[in-house]
C-alpha cells in the first residue's frame, strides 16, 4: 500500500520537480510586483524566489559505494547520537543518530546503506521545531525500513518540523536502493533521524554538519 507521501521517483535534475510549483508562483510574484510597482517592490519576491531555487536544489553527487561505510541520509547538523530502543517499527535496541535540517540545507534524502526497501510507515502528527527531543515522537513522519545484502535492518525517519508541512517518498516496499540514491525529500526545514545496528561504529557527533551522500557518518561492524 502506498503511503499519502507517496510519488513516483522522478527524472532527476538540478532543482527538484517539486519545487517547480513555488518557483513560478514566486516568479510570478516578482513580475506583478516590478509591473504593477517600483522595482524595489520586486526585490523581496526575488529574493524569495533565489531562496526556494536554493532549497530545491537537488545535486548530483559522486557517491562512495563502500559496503562497510554509512554515508549520511540528510544535509544538516547532528543534533545527537545516542542509544535507544526502537519499538514501534523495529522493536529492538539500535544507535539513533539525528540530522536537524535547516531551511537553508538542501532537502534530498538519500539512502545510508544499498539495500531492500523492507517497509514504510506514514503517520500524521503534530508540528513541533524538528530539533526539539519530542519531535520524534509526536510529530508527522515517514519511516523507511531497509535491510541491507548482509540482513542487517535499517531505518531512516523523515520528520517533519514547524515549518516543513510535506514529506515526499519515492519508495515503496520491495524497491531497491543503492547506497546514496535519493529516495525523498522534505519540504521547508525538517530532521532526518537515522537508526542503526548498534554494534555500527559511529564517526560523527553532535554539532557537525554533515553532507547526504558524501559524509560518512559510520562503519559496519565487518
Amino acid at each position: 500500500m502506498r503511503s499519502s507521501c507517496y510519488r513516483k521517483k522522478p527524472i532527476q535534475r538540478l532543482i527538484a520537480a517539486e519545487g517547480y510549483r513555488w518557483i513560478a508562483l514566486s516568479l510570478f510574484a516578482t513580475v506583478v510586483a516590478w509591473f504593477f510597482g517600483e522595482w524595489p517592490a520586486a526585490i523581496l519576491p526575488l529574493v524569495l524566489t533565489g531562496f526556494v531555487i536554493s532549497f530545491f536544489r537537488n545535486p548530483n553527487r559522486k557517491i562512495q559505494r563502500d559496503q562497510n561505510v554509512i554515508l549520511s541520509p540528510a544535509d544538516g547538523k547532528i543534533l545527537s547520537v545516542e542509544k535507544c530502543r526502537e519499538e514501534r517499527y523495529l522493536g529492538k535496541e539500535c544507535l539513533r543518530v539525528s540530522i536537524f535540517m535547516s531551511p537553508f540545507n538542501c532537502h534530498i534524502n538519500r539512502a545510508p546503506v544499498a539495500g531492500r526497501v523492507v517497509a514504510t510507515h506514514y503517520k500524521t502528527g503534530t508540528f513541533e521545531a524538528a530539533f526539539k527531543p519530542k519531535a520524534m515522537e509526536t510529530n508527522e513522519h515517514h519511516a523507511v525500513h531497509l535491510a541491507d545484502t548482509s540482513g542487517r535492518q535499517w531505518m531512516v525517519v523523515q520528520i517533519a518540523g514547524s515549518i516543513a508541512r510535506r514529506i515526499v517518498s519515492y519508495v515503496q516496499p520491495n524497491d531497491s536502493l543503492d547506497m546514496g540514491e535519493r529516495f525523498g525529500l522534505i519540504q521547508f526545514g525538517s530532521r532526518t533521524d537515522l537508526y542503526c545496528p548498534p554494534d555500527t561504529k559511529i564517526l560523527v557527533s553532535a554539532g557537525e554538519k554533515v553532507r547526504g551522500g558524501k559524509t560518512i557518518i559510520g562503519r559496519t561492524s565487518l
